[in-house]
């Protein structure tokens, strides 16, 4: 088998011309605008339109992006597992493309000796993923909920397995239920950073920030240490972490918990928490190719030219506008009907759940917030210096435009897609996470 890597979490997988175009991000503007490709993409959606299969992990647009796929073609079945939850397949369809679902640990056969298989990563907390919203699946208690999936290829000789965004915790389950069954792994691929709004969207202190960088990077490093270790593979790649904030969140760039794709490979070909002589670590250039077989590449890889990189992101990136920057400031007037509605469904989730606490929500869009109880006091529009008299809050300030949209529901934005994108920016009092108020505002829409 043959792997071509394109950018972030999208390879290509061929086996005897037959073609699995994995979580295609090929075009700039997920998480509304926000997020970029550096080096820039030298190709076009339409360039892969002779893939013979898409596969998708997971909702996240990073990995389902609907900017990639409306510009693909709409025969190309696409792959996905067979979630409880169908908002995954729902959006595919709503695409024009054929959804084909797998059921959980099914090796299914493709085309001649090619197969796939289909695991979900369950024991979904964000505390694992660090996406402080979580995915907001409508579980009944703070539990375990499949929103994630990680699959294993095969041609009845060789194995490559892909994690995508499963933390460890969240994937050694069904990545120990991939070793039980297939044995010998010929190539890994896990990601090693993080996709959190934490620490740059936070009110912290620049040492602060740059103490909670170093610690989520060790953190992300050493969970794809363990799928190495518990999977032993012949080959391991590092991936699905490479992205850049655009537009005027450029300036957080540096703040993030995300290394360089090299800086990845320096540190996990030196470490000691791996057995070299085991597993060889690889990464490859945009459209290179690593064949299983030989195990080599078809070129060298060329690191990042960092003053180059900060030349782009000045000069194109910083001028890239959001989608909701395009709309109309709406009025506080316009809203109030939307929030009345909002928060009955932020109430009925709160009951379901049977969450309370006395942690305000207060959300801050221009001149004015919107503080949200949650123990059952309703809420009400203030003027921004009243913030002062509360004592225990959340703080969360939005751009109006992108608010009315998070208002109107998921198909227009998403309270989780949002923080992803670092569109909101957040102060605690005290400084600590409570699960349910940020997974009860995720139904704080129409």
């Amino acid at each position: 088998m043959n792997l071509t890597f394109l950018n972030s979490a999208s390879v290509i997988i061929e086996n005897h011309g037959t073609k699995i175009l994995c979580d295609p991000w090929l075009v700039d503007g997920e998480f509304y605008g926000s997020w970029a490709h550096y080096p820039p993409c030298s190709f076009t959606p339409e360039d892969f339109n002779d893939v013979d299969y898409i596969y998708v992990s997971h909702i996240h647009p990073d990995h389902f992006s609907t900017k990639t796929l409306e510009k693909m073609d709409k025969k190309i079945p696409i792959l996905i597992h067979s979630y409880h939850f169908k908002y995954l397949k729902d959006n595919i369809l709503r695409l024009g493309f054929t959804p084909i679902e797998i059921s959980h640990n099914t090796r299914t056969h493709l085309k001649d000796d090619l197969h796939i298989n289909i695991l979900a990563a369950d024991n979904c907390d964000p505390q694992l993923c660090l996406k402080y919203f979580g995915c907001g699946l409508a579980e009944k208690t703070f539990g375990s909920t499949s929103i994630d999936s990680m699959c294993v290829i095969d041609n009845g000789k060789e194995v490559i397995v892909n994690t995508n965004d499963c933390p460890f915790p969240l994937g050694q389950t069904s990545a120990t239920v991939i070793k039980n069954s297939y044995g010998n792994i010929d190539m890994l691929m896990a990601g090693y950073s993080s996709a959190t709004a934490y620490p740059q969207c936070f009110d912290l202190s620049n040492e602060q920030k740059e103490m909670e960088k170093q610690i989520i990077i060790q953190k992300f490093f050493s969970q794809a240490e363990a799928y190495v270790n518990l999977l032993k593979p012949k080959f391991f790649m590092p991936f699905a972490g490479r992205y850049i904030l655009a537009g005027k969140n450029c300036d957080l760039n540096n703040q993030r918990a995300v290394p360089e794709l090299e800086e990845a490979y320096d540190y996990f070909i030196s470490s000691k928490n791996i057995d070299q002589t085991l597993t060889k670590c690889i990464i490859l250039n945009s459209m290179s190719s690593f064949d299983i077989t030989t195990g080599k590449a078809s070129d060298s890889y060329k690191r990042i030219n960092q003053e180059e990189k900060a030349e782009y992101v000045k000069s194109i990136l910083s001028k890239v506008k959001y989608d909701f920057e395009h709309e109309k400031d709406p009025e506080t007037g316009d809203l109030e009907p939307l929030v009345q509605k909002c928060y009955e469904r932020f109430e009925n989730k709160r009951k379901e759940l049977g969450f309370s606490s006395d942690t305000s929500i207060l959300l801050d869009f221009d001149d004015n917030i919107l503080a949200i109880s949650a123990n059952g006091n309703g809420y009400k529009f203030e003027s921004k210096n009243e913030i002062q008299k509360y004592k225990k809050f959340v703080q969360i300030s939005v751009d109006k435009r992108l608010f009315k949209w998070l208002l109107l529901g998921p198909k227009l934005a998403h309270w989780n897609n949002a923080e992803i994108g670092s569109h909101l920016r957040y102060k605690r009092n005290p400084n600590i996470y409570e699960r349910g108020l940020f997974y009860c505002l995720n139904f704080f829409h129409v």
